[in-house]
């Protein structure tokens, strides 16, 4: 479960954009006053959130600066491996 505002927002928009909502998995972390969030989906959902060109993945974490700057804290999305 996301603690965060931008693990919340990267859980919601995972959960929208996969076929298996059930299998998404967010986790938060910190590292050097930077928080990371990895977000993990079924494997035959990685295309759904990387998309054509990687244009979701660069949206989501477009996104999630944007929360991010809402709490004022630096975050790094990272998507499977």
């Amino acid at each position: 479960m996301a603690e965060t505002m931008m693990g919340e927002v990267v859980e919601y928009l995972a959960k929208a954009l996969v076929d298996s909502p059930d299998d998404v998995r967010v986790s938060e972390s910190e590292e050097d006053g930077r928080i990371q969030v990895r977000l993990d989906v079924a494997e035959d959902d990685w295309g759904k959130v990387i998309g054509k060109g990687g244009r979701i993945a660069s949206s989501m974490r477009a996104l999630v600066k944007v929360a991010a700057v809402r709490e004022d804290v630096r975050v790094n999305l990272e998507i499977g491996d």
